[in-house]
Formats: structure tokens, sequence, C-alpha cells
């Protein structure tokens, strides 16, 4: 019982629906927009720090999807107990000044450094963001809070690309710059406007598990992308992968130990729950490829401006914020598993099409856009589908810990992604380079194909719920402000 729940507020004393919406929803846009340009800026840092190899530039991406894996539960569990408004806050003022110190950066390691900390203010933010948002709007209105929520990472993902392309026209620096103005203005109306809420019966975190499923996940990308530099034999790769099954091993004992775990077993004992959650896990992982690859091959095989590539992107986030919407709405009625198949098959249809029509000669219209159409009406089908079958089948009190389950494996699945795609990259050059980039789209589809095999087996019916709240809150997570792109980094 939350202290809201425990005292019904009036309609007089509720926070101004209308202000708690524009302060809230600037936060999340604004963390959401980061994530594109910070994609869409990744050539021009790389041009910046000209000396670092790409694997080390990708930590640039990665490190913040860790990161923001593993606090997330810390961070909702830390906030329902601390207060919602506060922790808001408190992760907005550390967005903001990480974005600075991001802007600022001299350095490679300086900047992965502040990505780090930008991850922990993003992940203060986003879990409380709804749960501020719909105490304002009311029950009577939680249909819209949750609309307008969604609509914003909807924007971002359409709005990001050209917006960062047109940034970094003056500096790669200002996609963080950018950040600033408006974080404080919502920060100074924050204070005043926003109305606590807080559930002091709250469980406190596993913080242990949350610095294990760090160290896991990061020592597993750490081998990946330095497999080819350091030898897939040598000590430091084997260490690193003994090091990821070490901490993994461990972490999954201590959640069957701790009382309040990162990874709840009564969540993933639920078959179809674990089975969204594995097939989340690795769509993302292609879907990470995606987003970073289309950068890379548009700027640095076809040599196109990051201003023009910005324009060329942002059609397939486009298409997956428009698509996502209806799609949940179909998949609660049809049920997740059919509507995720067939986002799963255009996925794996965009990476199929890139292979066999986009090569060293620039052809955005012909050989790049149907593509990036296709792919993007993918995930817009997969991304209601992957979150309403990782959590409409559980009850309510369970539907929040399902939610930051999925979006854990769903941002390593892009970490993991990226790093494969630096992987399968290497430092190739010329012609090689699209060969290399057709290996990354076969991975891509790979992931797509396997993703949607994967929710086969959840079965045709056990995605839905019965439960009508669970239902509406599964739109929620469907269109996640960080959905559509945290390719490497958001």
């Amino acid at each position: 019982m939350t202290e809201l729940t425990q005292r019904p507020t009036a309609p007089a004393e509720r926070s101004r629906p209308v202000l708690t919406a524009l302060i809230v929803l600037t936060g999340v846009f604004l963390s959401s927009l980061d994530l594109f340009i910070v994609n869409i800026a990744f050539p021009s840092i790389s041009a910046s720090f000209h000396g670092e190899s790409l694997s080390s530039l990708s930590w640039v991406l990665s490190a913040y999807t860790i990161v923001f894996a593993a606090a997330l539960v810390p961070a909702g569990r830390w906030a329902d107990r601390a207060g919602r408004k506060k922790a808001f806050l408190i992760g907005l003022a550390i967005f903001t000044a990480s974005s600075a110190l991001c802007a600022l950066a001299p350095s490679l390691s300086f900047l992965v450094a502040a990505r780090v900390l930008q991850a922990t203010g993003g992940a203060l933010m986003l879990p409380t963001s709804l749960g501020l948002l719909l105490p304002a709007f009311g029950p009577e209105r939680k249909g819209a809070a949750i609309g307008l929520w969604s609509a914003v990472g909807g924007a971002a993902a359409a709005f990001g690309p050209p917006i960062g392309g047109l940034l970094v026209q003056i500096s790669w620096r200002w996609v963080f710059l950018v950040n600033l103005p408006f974080s404080v203005l919502a920060l100074v109306f924050g204070i005043r406007v926003l109305r606590e809420v807080r559930d002091p019966a709250a469980h406190k975190a596993d913080l242990l598990g949350a610095a294990l499923l760090s160290v896991a996940v990061a020592s597993l990308v750490a081998a990946i992308v330095e497999g080819s530099d350091w030898g897939w034999l040598s000590a430091r790769i084997v260490g690193a992968f003994a090091l990821a099954v070490a901490s993994g091993a461990w972490l999954v004992v201590r959640s069957f130990r701790h009382p309040n775990p990162i990874i709840e077993p009564a969540v993933i004992r639920h078959r179809a729950v674990a089975l969204a959650d594995v097939s989340s896990l690795v769509f993302f992982s292609g879907f990470g490829a995606l987003v970073l690859g289309g950068v890379l091959f548009l700027t640095g095989v076809w040599h196109e401006s990051i201003l023009r590539a910005g324009f060329m992107i942002a059609p397939g986030p486009l298409l997956a914020a428009l698509t996502a919407l209806p799609a949940g709405l179909l998949g609660a009625r049809v049920g997740h598993r059919a509507v995720g198949t067939v986002g799963s098959l255009l996925f794996a249809a965009g990476g199929l099409w890139w292979i066999t029509h986009a090569g060293a000669v620039p052809d955005w219209a012909g050989a790049y856009l149907p593509g990036s159409i296709v792919s993007g009406i993918g995930v817009g089908l997969m991304l209601p589908s992957l979150g309403g079958a990782a959590t409409a089948p559980l009850p309510p009190q369970r539907f929040a810990t399902g939610s930051a389950l999925y979006a854990m494996t769903r941002q390593i699945g892009i970490a993991l992604g990226v790093a494969g795609l630096v992987a399968i990259l290497g430092t190739t050059t010329g012609a090689s380079a699209v060969t290399a980039f057709h290996h990354a789209w076969i991975f891509m589809m790979a992931c797509g194909l396997l993703a949607g095999a994967v929710l086969q087996g959840i079965g045709a019916r056990a995605s839905e719920t019965a439960d009508a709240g669970a239902v509406a809150l599964d739109q929620a997570p469907a269109m996640d402000p960080a959905a559509y792109a945290l390719a490497a980094g958001k």
C-alpha cells in the first residue's frame, strides 16, 4: 500500500496535470533524445578522439546501457521509499550535470565516466516519471497519461536523428549541451509543482546484485569487443569470459536467496514471461547492431555527412513510433505472439534487403530506405509484443517487477548487440567494409528470427492476462522512451 493509496488525494489537492506532465515529460524527452543524438554523433566523436579504436569508442554507448540496466531496479525501489519526486529531481540534476561533463570531456575515458553518471540519472528518472504522472492525472485519465508518456518516446525517436545531425554541424558537444537549459527549467519548476508520492513499506534494493549484474555484462561486452585485438584465446579474454560467468552465476544464486533480488525468481518462473525476456534479449541485440550500424554505414561506407545521415535514418524510428501503439492494441486482442512473430519477420526482412541491395555505391531511395521502412515497422510491432508478453501474464502486484526485468533484458541486449557489431566490423575499410556490414546485417537477421522463434514457446494466448489493469498498463513498457534506440548507449 502506498501513501497515495492509503490517503486518496482530493481533486483540489492534486498536482496540476498539465504542469506536471510538462516537467516530467521534459526529462523523459531529453533523456530519450540524448540517446538518438549520441548515436548520430558517434562518427564525430570518433573523429575528435581519432587515436582511439572502435572498440574503445563503443563504450561511450555501451557504458550507459549497462549501468542503466543494473541500476534500474535499485533506483525504482529507492524512489518508492524515499519519494518519487525526490528521486526524479535528483535523477534530473545528475543527468543535467553529467551532460555538461560530457560536453566538456577532454578525453575518451572522461566521456565514458560521464556517461556512466548519466546512466545513474536516467535510472532514477525513468521509473519515477510515470509514477508521478499517473497520480497527477487520476485514475479516470490514466489512459491519457500513459498515452502522453508513450508519445514522448515516439517523438524523440522520430526527431532525434535529424536534430542530432543539425547539432553535430556545430560540434558533437552540442548534443549534450542542448539538454542544459531545458533540464534546468524542469528542475526549477519541478521543485515547486511536483507532489511527493512514496511507499514507506517498499523493500530495500539488492545493491550487491546490481553490482554483480554490471560486472557480468561489462565483462562479457569487453571480451566480445576486444577479442579480435587481444586474441580470443588470450589470458585477458578468457579471464573476462570467466569473470562474466562467475558473476552471472553468483547473481543467480543470490537471486534465490535474497529477499528482494534484482532478478526475482517468482517472475521468471512464469514460462511465458521468461521466454519473452529471452526473446527481448535476443531481439534487442539485433536492434543495437541495427541502429549504430546504420550510422556507421551511411557515414563510413557511403561517406554521407552526419546531417544527411540523420535525415536518412529518421524514417525507421518514425515508423516504429507510429506502429507501436496500434500494434499494442492489436496484440491485446489477438495475442502478442502473433504480432511479435510478424514483427520479427519484418525486422529480419529489412536486414535481408540491405544485404541484397546496399553496396558501395550510395543509393538511399533504392537501397537503404526500403530496408529502413520494413525494419522500422518490424520494430514497431515487436516493442509492444515483447513488453506485453513480458508483463501482461503477471498479477498486478508483480507488474512493476516484470516491467523492470523486461527493461533490463532489453538494454543488456543492446549492449551485447553493439559489442557484436564492433567485433564484426573490426577495422575493415573499402570493399571489405561492405562485406563486414553484410555480416552485421546477417547478425541482425539472425537475432530477429531467433527472437521470433523463442516467442513461439509462449503459446497463442499465454501472453494475455485476465487482469484488465495489467493489460492497460502494458502500453507503458511498449513505448518506453528509450525503446527505439538505446543503441549503444542510453
